[in-house]
């Protein structure tokens, strides 16, 4: 059982930056693509980005290439989401995701089975 906390969320400006954790209890954490969702509120949990479990390819929602960055330390166990100009619409609870793959090229931008409690990131303009 993978265990996912996320941190860093809060409330910023319109055009400000945030920038979101991930801890992962799982040693093994570089098996595991991980990734960034969002929900906004009265709205169906969407896909942000993700990131390969060893090479660190990126993947991320057309809307939000260019102001969103994901990375990854497998030493710290950890995933980040950058966020840049950020806009009211970006105003949602991200949740930070992971799914055991074997082999590097298996990101996943869905069926993640391991989730964290989500931060809430609140825009306003």
């Amino acid at each position: 059982q993978v265990r996912l906390v996320e941190s860093g969320g809060g409330s910023v400006q319109a055009g400000g930056s945030l920038t979101l954790s991930c801890t992962a209890s799982e040693r093994t954490f570089s098996s595991y693509a991980m990734a960034w969702f969002r929900q906004a509120p009265g709205k169906e949990r969407a896909f942000v980005a993700a990131i390969s479990r060893a090479r660190g390819y990126t993947y991320y929602a057309d809307s939000l290439k260019g102001r969103f960055t994901i990375s990854r330390d497998n030493a710290q166990n950890t995933v980040w989401l950058r966020m840049n100009s950020l806009k009211s619409e970006d105003t949602a609870v991200y949740f930070c995701a992971a799914q055991a793959v074997d082999e590097d090229y298996q990101t996943p931008f869905y069926g993640y089975d391991y989730w964290g409690h989500g931060t809430q990131v609140t825009v306003s303009s």
